[in-house]
């Protein structure tokens, strides 16, 4: 029970942190580049993608099953009922048209969606950072309450200058995509699992979009990689938690539906993942918490060892650069 009411506590903190969107109008009153990134973030996934679903359904369905219907008494002309192949043609056509709609408009606008928010969201994150440093936010707590060095003041001495730290920092960000796209797999994988599937699917998900929306924050602090994941697999409840609204928005939707509506809200839990200072919080209790039974969990257990088989098939040079670069 002691270990239960722990990751509870855990749990609603994160969510209290995911919920807390009034960070979102603080820094875009303060930034006039990321209020207009986020207007812009809006205007393509809310009004154009999600107003072009709306028009399909809402227009342009209803007219085509107008145009060309399937009943006799729908007809202009009831000699065409006496035609076999009609309604056939009809319903051939109407299939066609609504696939060229498809083919023509919402697949392009879906990859030029992800493309271009792929880049604001990387904007928006950068300027509610830059906007979070104006308004007194501390970036790096823990080392102001503490006078001896701290892990990451360790990191940066290790980590070599010049050519070699360039290298070590690609490496990480090719370890982390291939190590997030092997978990995304495994989180696509779940929900096929009977009975239990969409339950795993969904907290497997409140993961991996609670460290989408914290990985920009620790970007910009130059946080380690493994320490990302040591952090995040410490105190799983909590980003459980935070990433829970982010999945429930669009756990009942169609696939396109769901990705406009996460498109739209994303960037807020962005925002509010780098305003917030919960976790940083929530660190300075981790023996608290490890002695109520809190303890790590291998989130990225499977994603790492498939990550690492995957750099094994790779030339030896290329395997053992990649790895000790992962080391660093």
């Amino acid at each position: 029970m002691e270990r239960l009411k722990s990751g509870c506590i855990l749990w609603f903190e994160g969510l209290k942190e995911a919920c807390c969107l009034h960070r979102v109008v603080i820094l875009c009153l303060r930034s006039n580049s990321l209020l207009l990134r986020t207007g812009q973030c809006f205007l393509l996934n809310g009004f154009i993608f999600l107003g072009s679903i709306f028009l399909l359904n809402s227009v342009v369905i209803p007219a085509l099953w107008l145009i060309l219907p399937d009943q006799c008494s729908h007809l202009v002309s009831h000699q065409l009922c006496d035609l076999p192949s009609t309604f056939k043609f009809y319903s051939f056509l109407r299939l066609a048209l609504i696939h060229l709609f498809y083919v023509l408009w919402f697949y392009p606008l879906y990859v030029f969606s992800i493309v271009l928010s792929t880049i604001w969201y990387n904007d928006i994150a950068k300027y509610g950072y830059a906007a979070m440093g104006r308004s007194k936010f501390t970036v790096d707590k823990v080392s102001s309450q503490n006078n001896a060095p701290t892990t990451q003041d360790a990191y940066q001495a290790k980590k070599p200058s010049g050519l070699g730290g360039v290298m070590i920092g690609i490496g990480e960000q090719v370890y982390s995509v291939l190590l997030l796209s092997v978990f995304f797999l495994e989180v696509y994988a779940t929900g096929f699992i009977p009975y239990i599937g969409k339950v795993l699917n969904f907290l497997l998900l409140s993961w991996m979009y609670a460290y989408y929306c914290f990985e920009y924050k620790w970007n910009f602090n130059e946080v380690a990689l493994d320490r990302r994941l040591d952090y995040f697999e410490s105190y799983w409840p909590f980003f459980a938690g935070f990433g829970s609204p982010c999945v429930l928005a669009i756990f009942f939707f169609s696939p396109l539906v769901g990705y406009g509506i996460m498109a739209i809200l994303f960037p807020l839990f962005v925002l509010t993942a780098t305003g917030s200072e919960a976790e940083q919080e929530i660190s300075f209790e981790k023996y608290k918490w490890r002695a109520a039974g809190v303890e790590r969990l291998p989130i990225f257990y499977v994603a790492n060892n498939v990550s690492m088989w995957i750099l094994s098939l790779l030339p030896l040079e290329k395997r053992d650069r990649m790895q000790d670069m992962k080391a660093q």
